[in-house]
């Protein structure tokens, strides 16, 4: 069952006047546009714009999946309080939109929370591109839309408000940042441990899920043994020891816990790791790296030879997917995203192993930050290199550690 969150409004340009609606629904754990929706309804007043822009945003959503959990989140107080059943609705106009706004999902399925309307830029963008559009006599498309311009913004704001992935507070409010609250407890902390070398990687060859699957060449073999070490011997190291904990005083760096992506150089990888630390592997799917299609094997240098649109289109955008039925970085953050949540719940004040690839560590980085997509391809990732995420009990997320390899020295 997915987790929404659906932003909405809608303008009138006179109230009444010419009026359009933006509706965004995005995807709860990784904060990633799912589907934007505008559309210019003639002259109409503010609040009958904002009530079909809901029922656009409920529709989308309920589209992707109709068993789904929705977090409304609107500028519109009327709205809001009258969905959420505290306000009569009494104008004759709004009476059938509320209804049918009600009747997308069943009732326990959505809930509600008012917004700031500096926190629904996305929305607000779309509902003043509609209403553009109609001033010139068109109506507004998909490929015209600036508004996840701000959708940056947004994710550093509003995502994880009142939805399970973030503070819970329903307040609104963006996540605290800096130090944590000394009673949060002990955060779930994964060490990312990408694997070692394969003989794709130091010819750079692109290798993902959908490839040949290779083992760990020599050298990768010797790093997982090196990184082992390093891990078996983690309480004598003063500086890693304050990367992983934070300086708390417990053991610090102590796995407790060995998760692998099931493709073969990462289990190689763990089982070396965990032959040295006498824990089990377990294999968590979430963690593959991304299905690259046809370019599987191949160099950034022939992608570009062979399939320079393609490629452009994948540099540029997080939702394309590489050639002949890729996964695109949104479709690898959803995944990515769904598994840190259940390991973050399982491990919850304990250190856990993760074994993954260049992809997914970027992208718990990425999310960890609040980063935008393109931050994926500035950040450096070596073969069995460490890097640290803690996840405290109230949804912020710190980074600890990025590509340390002092352990391959």
């Amino acid at each position: 069952m997915g987790e929404f969150i659906v932003e909405a409004d809608g303008g009138s340009r006179g109230n009444p006047g010419p009026a359009g609606y933006g509706s965004v629904v995005i995807d709860a754990a990784s904060g990633e546009t799912l589907v934007e929706a505008a559309e210019y309804i003639g002259v109409a007043t503010n609040n009958v714009a904002e009530y079909r822009g809901l029922v656009a945003g409920l529709r989308a959503a309920h589209a992707l999946d109709p068993d789904a959990t929705v977090h409304v989140r609107m500028d519109s107080k009327l709205v809001v309080e009258q969905m959420s059943g505290r306000w009569q609705i009494k104008h004759p106009d709004m009476k059938p939109l509320a209804a049918e706004a009600a009747r997308v999902f069943p009732p326990d399925h959505v809930t509600y929370e008012w917004i700031p309307r500096k926190q629904n830029k996305h929305a607000d963008r779309l509902a003043n591109e509609a209403m553009d559009a109609g001033k010139r006599g068109e109506q507004w498309s998909p490929s015209a839309s600036t508004a996840e311009l701000d959708a940056d913004a947004r994710a550093a704001t509003n995502v994880g408000t009142g939805t399970g992935t973030g503070t819970g507070t329903g307040t609104g409010t963006a996540p605290s940042v800096g130090w944590a609250a000394p009673d949060l407890g002990a955060p779930a902390t994964l060490v990312l441990l990408r694997h070692g070398e394969t003989a794709l990687t130091p010819e750079k060859r692109f290798s993902g899920s959908g490839g040949s699957d290779p083992a760990l060449s020599d050298i990768g073999r010797g790093q997982a043994e090196r990184v082992a070490a390093a891990l078996a011997a983690r309480a004598e190291g003063a500086a890693w020891n304050a990367s992983v904990e934070g300086g708390g005083g417990r053991r610090a760096g102590t796995v407790q816990a060995v998760v692998t992506s099931p493709l073969r150089r990462c289990r190689e990888t763990a089982q070396a790791v965990a032959a040295r630390l006498g824990l089990d592997v377990r294999v968590e799917e979430g963690l593959r790296e991304t299905d690259f299609g046809a370019w599987e094997g191949l160099t950034f240098g022939e992608v570009r030879e062979r399939y320079p649109d393609d490629l452009n289109a994948w540099l540029g955008s997080a939702k394309a997917a590489p050639t002949g039925g890729g996964e695109s970085f949104a479709a690898v953050s959803r995944r990515v995203a769904a598994a840190r949540e259940r390991l973050v719940a399982e491990y919850a004040g304990r250190t856990a192993l993760l074994v993954t690839h260049v992809t997914p560590i970027k992208t718990l980085v990425r999310l960890a930050l609040g980063a935008p997509p393109e931050s994926l391809f500035r950040m450096e990732l070596s073969a069995a290199s460490l890097s640290v995420v803690a996840y405290y009990g109230d949804g912020n997320a710190s980074v600890r550690l990025l590509n340390e390899t002092a352990h391959l020295r």
